[in-house]
């Protein structure tokens, strides 16, 4: 459990145990602490920056989960099946505290499950895929360190000052020797090795920061992971070149083979979709999911890249503008019926405009009435008779 490891052209000397401590009678690995730490610290950059990305923190949670356990499945499955040993036991199998995972491995369990994931809990898959991509190589620069804690993974002999030597290096050698001068790789026990994690490492944690800093200008959905496989399939085809403990199909080692094909597909859509999408303004797309009435309703959000994103609160205020303005337009058509009743009485008005002329014409009454005068006549006539009668009568009376 315990390496003395030098650097003879650095004059370093260290003692590393691999149990980091103890727990209720379990050991605890330095392999799977750094592991959980390059994890940990992935999930912290994800988390932060996934509204840049138009990514909904909580259901990319689910994405992430389900995506760590696939790769530790997938990692371990691709380590089994290839390699050059049989396991005596299903125990040793699946027993990861001692090492054995394949990153290509991985990396296949990862991205096929969060395809599914993605698509479940309505994750924008580019996108995730894209903030994956920087993750990993965070994740992948501190976690290569385990390797060095259990001296794994490194290379061919090296007379450069940083080569390194320990007791594992010595024994490993010695085991596999012939075994590598079958494959035309001479070795020797006794010399210091190339230490490969270092390499990856330091490579990882370049082209963390590097996507980091072009983060903010990428040109489309998925040039970043795009970008990660161009990045970190260049670093895997060379020092897989100089390991010794490369998993082969035949003559072939595997991770330079896969490395080697990812670069040139990734290499080949990238310069494909750049001509593509040039000039193109690159927008970001978010989907807020709300429940309403108990049901699900989405609300798309979209602003350009380099802007800042819009927070929580904008977004639910945004969310109950367009609700009051979805219900106003809804109680619209209720009250169109009534303004269409009322539009008779409103086209009164020219009637009772064209009506005043009829009132004009009923004004020559007066004139209708002359045409009565004779009958008017004829009643005076009537009453100065009856009137001369009484004179006459009055006249005789003294005559009596």
């Amino acid at each position: 459990m315990i390496n003395h490891v030098t650097f003879p052209g650095l004059g370093i000397e260290l003692t590393l145990n691999r149990v980091a401590f103890t727990l209720f009678g379990m050991p605890i690995y330095w392999y799977g602490i750094l592991i959980a730490t390059g994890l940990t610290l992935a999930l912290i950059f994800a988390f932060h920056y996934s509204r840049s990305f138009g990514i909904d923190a909580d259901r990319m949670v689910d994405v992430i989960l389900i995506g760590t356990v696939c790769a530790v499945i997938g990692g371990r499955v691709f380590y089994v099946a290839t390699a050059p040993f049989e396991y005596e036991s299903l125990r040793e199998m699946i027993d990861i505290r001692l090492g054995g995972l394949a990153i290509y491995g991985a990396v296949i369990g990862a991205f096929l499950s969060g395809i599914v994931t993605c698509r479940w809990r309505k994750v924008p898959i580019l996108p995730m895929f894209d903030l994956a991509g920087i993750g990993f190589l965070l994740g992948q620069g501190i976690g290569r360190w385990g390797n060095f804690v259990n001296q794994e993974a490194f290379g061919t002999n090296t007379t450069m000052p940083w080569g390194m030597y320990s007791e594992g290096t010595h024994d490993y050698l010695a085991r596999t020797q012939e075994v590598l001068a079958a494959q035309g790789i001479m070795v020797d026990p006794g010399m210091p090795v190339h230490p490969t994690f270092l390499y990856e490492s330091v490579w990882c944690l370049l082209g963390f920061f590097l996507l980091w800093a072009y983060m903010k200008h990428r040109k489309f959905d998925g040039e970043l992971i795009l970008m990660y496989a161009m990045w970190y399939g260049a670093e895997r085809f060379v020092v897989e070149g100089m390991r010794t403990d490369s998993l082969m199909i035949g003559k072939f080692r595997i991770s330079q083979v896969i490395a080697a094909v990812s670069v040139l597909i990734a290499f080949c859509l990238w310069v494909y979709l750049r001509r593509k999408y040039r000039g193109v303004p690159q927008k970001v797309h978010y989907t807020a999911i709300v429940k309403e009435n108990g049901t699900a309703k989405a609300y798309e959000f979209e602003w350009l890249l380099g802007e800042k994103p819009m927070n929580d609160q904008q977004i639910k205020e945004e969310i109950e503008r367009r609700r009051a303005a979805e219900q106003q337009e809804t109680a619209e058509p209720e009250t169109k019926p009534e303004t269409a009743e009322t539009e008779p009485e409103q086209s009164t008005a020219p009637e009772t405009a064209e009506s005043e002329p009829e009132e004009n014409e009923q004004k020559p009454q007066p004139d209708e009435t002359a045409g009565d005068a004779p009958a008017s006549e004829e009643t005076a006539k009537a009453e100065e008779t009856a009137e001369t009668e009484k004179n006459e009568e009055t006249e005789t009376e003294p005559e009596k």
